[in-house]
């Protein structure tokens, strides 16, 4: 009798669950760039891998920009690399990774460091190779950073920076 009673209440508790959607439509738009909910890290349980040994001769590269260039913001910035392979974040595998651009930070981070998320700190964690930043006139510093798919640095060997002067627009 009580089983009975209590199917028909489940059943209904079960489908408001299911019908309790919010009527807000989230909008999504794609910087190219990503956010920490879109990299694919692994749950945590302690089985992190080991940040994989550089290929040799293993380099990355501004593809457009030299030391000194003159650029009017906003500007495009070609990231390179040689040997080593540009792939998406999530999984880590050896010989390859994906690129982040520091503004007006070091020029490089630690081997095995992870590479933070904030505005200083531009991920490309969808395998980009190339994106448009804007910066204010002056001088900047830009750093190119490689790391594994967990976003930890390759360090310095997998790092370029330049000195850029941003003019004002005319």
């Amino acid at each position: 009798m009580k089983l009975k009673f209590f199917l028909p209440v489940i059943a209904i508790a079960a489908i408001v669950a299911c019908n309790n959607s919010s009527d807000k439509k989230e909008t999504k738009t794609d910087t190219g760039m990503t956010t920490m909910s879109d990299h694919n890290m692994p749950a945590p349980s302690g089985d992190v891998p080991a940040l994989p040994a550089i290929p040799e001769g293993a380099k990355v590269m501004f593809k457009n920009l030299k030391q000194g260039d003159q650029v009017t913001s906003p500007f495009k910035v070609e990231m390179g690399t040689d040997v080593i392979r540009v792939d998406t974040a999530g999984p880590v595998v050896a010989g390859s990774g994906h690129h982040h651009i520091i503004i007006d930070g070091p020029d490089s981070l630690a081997a095995g460091e992870m590479v933070p998320k904030d505005s200083t700190h531009l991920h490309f964690g969808k395998g980009q190779t190339e994106t448009e930043l804007t910066l204010s006139p002056g001088r900047h510093r830009i750093t190119l950073q490689f790391a594994d798919g967990l976003h930890r640095s390759y360090g310095g060997k997998l790092s370029a920076a330049v000195t850029v002067t941003v003019k004002n627009k005319k």
